[in-house]
């Protein structure tokens, strides 16, 4: 199909969409290591992680071999509530750019939570409920996570209680109410309300918090209350699993009219969205079926691929919960609160780190103001106020963009757009107000929480 027949926005039917998740997992040539149980430092058995997760989900986990999981039925009438979600050909942004570039990107925000988030919360919901569970907990970052759980229970009846990094606690009050709106607790973290909170606090008193603490806390809760499980909105395999539905619908959408990116690009915290956009497309390249350029764009604040150790670490920094071997910049480290709360996590998804480190994706990390430019400039040209998250990918696609233009390349780039940011106007009001600053760890902040990680092999 020519190109101008390409409209600006490519939806599947709902016939169309996937009926199954694919597990990157099973085409990759060296496997994520092992989960950790912290005490004997051999990897974590079904039996263990049931006592925290709920069974499906752990099933799910520890599969490296099944390329190929169901939807349930329930999950996929759910997902008809605003899936699929569109591909967007970002035609006023390329004008803008004067670029021979085209650029696409996956519009995840179309949902109340606002973000690709909850594509994970309903599956995670949905299999508590069907273990007979009362509830679950769970921390949050921005929030964007905690809404779409939230949503999630709301919908099937579950309790949920989320743990909010208290600086987003702080930042984003209409994000707290939309989660209390669908029925769930919000408590700000670290808190008093725990044992690893109050720890936490003695030795930290003026924390910020980051999702380090408020793992620990959800966790802590989910173990000590009989019915509920704990579950997480990125890192896990899991969760990557539920989230590539968003690059299934991307590829199958571009297949639909011809097109192959050159470039994908994703934001990267703990790699659930990432994860999800390039899966499909990662597959194909670990396959030798196609090459694709895979880019993760972090904040520089938090730069766990960058600047990172690719080691064995505590996923919270109550270290109560499995060691995971991923990029990290050590599980004591206390970022700063910068508007991105959804990429303040230490660490990295285990499958993205044995990616990266195997050479099949690069990353880059760039500086909060930057990313805010980037951000206004985009919803100037193309309609949609970005989430600060999203608007790492935005820049990134940018840059390439530009790169395009001085070079003279046509080169096809499809980036993630994962969610709206009309919940962090705050964040927009600083910048605006000359007021944002960029927070970048010195070398010698991240040696010191380097040297806190655990001694394990592997």
């Amino acid at each position: 199909m020519s190109e101008n027949k390409i409209p600006y926005k490519i939806y599947l039917t709902e016939d169309e969409m996937p009926k199954q998740w694919y597990n990157l997992r099973a085409d990759m040539p060296n496997k994520p290591a092992p989960l950790l149980n912290p005490g004997t430092l051999q990897p974590m058995t079904a039996a263990e992680l049931e006592a925290v997760f709920c069974k499906d989900l752990v099933q799910q986990e520890l599969d490296n071999d099944t390329p190929y999981f169901d939807i349930p039925q329930e999950i996929r009438d759910f997902y008809k509530m605003y899936r699929p979600s569109p591909l967007v050909r970002a035609y006023c942004l390329e004008e803008r750019l004067q670029t021979p570039a085209k650029i696409y990107y996956k519009f995840e925000g179309n949902n109340t939570s606002g973000s690709h988030k909850l594509n994970s919360a309903i599956a995670q919901a949905y299999y508590a409920k069907k273990q007979g569970l009362q509830g679950v907990t769970t921390e949050t970052g921005a929030g964007q996570w905690g809404t779409a759980l939230s949503m999630a229970c709301g919908y099937l009846g579950l309790d949920c209680k989320v743990f909010m990094v208290k600086c987003s606690y702080e930042q984003k009050p209409f994000r707290r109410e939309v989660m209390r709106v669908h029925g769930a607790s919000v408590t700000p973290s670290p808190s008093n309300t725990t044992e690893v909170g109050r720890k936490i606090l003695a030795e930290f008193p003026d924390t910020n918090g980051s999702l380090g603490c408020a793992i620990s806390e959800a966790v802590e809760v989910a173990v000590k209350n009989p019915g509920y499980r704990y579950v997480l909105g990125s890192v896990l395999n899991q969760v990557l699993l539920h989230q590539s539905v968003i690059g299934l619908e991307s590829k199958l959408a571009m297949d639909k009219y011809g097109v192959k990116p050159d470039i994908i690009i994703g934001c990267a915290g703990g790699g659930s969205n990432l994860g999800g956009l390039i899966a499909p497309f990662m597959g194909e390249k670990l396959r030798g079926e196609a090459d694709y350029r895979i880019i993760a764009v972090e904040p520089a604040s938090c730069p766990s691929f960058t600047r990172g150790e690719y080691r064995y670490d505590f996923c919270d920094t109550g270290m109560v919960c499995p060691l995971a071997k991923m990029y990290t910049l050590g599980s004591s480290f206390m970022p700063a609160a910068d508007h991105a709360g959804g990429l303040r996590f230490h660490g990295m998804s285990s499958i993205l780190s044995q990616l990266y480190a195997d050479g099949y994706m690069e990353a880059v990390a760039v500086k909060q103001t930057d990313v805010f430019q980037a951000a206004e400039e985009f919803a100037k040209v193309e309609g949609i106020l970005p989430a600060p998250e999203s608007s790492h990918a935005i820049l990134a696609a940018v840059n390439e963009a530009k790169r395009c233009k001085e070079t003279g390349e046509e080169k096809t780039i499809l980036f993630g757009l994962t969610g709206t940011g009309y919940f962090d106007l705050m964040a927009y009001a600083r910048f605006n107000d000359g007021e944002m600053q960029n927070n970048i760890p010195t070398d010698e902040q991240l040696a010191e929480s380097l040297a806190k990680l655990p001694k394990v092999e592997g």
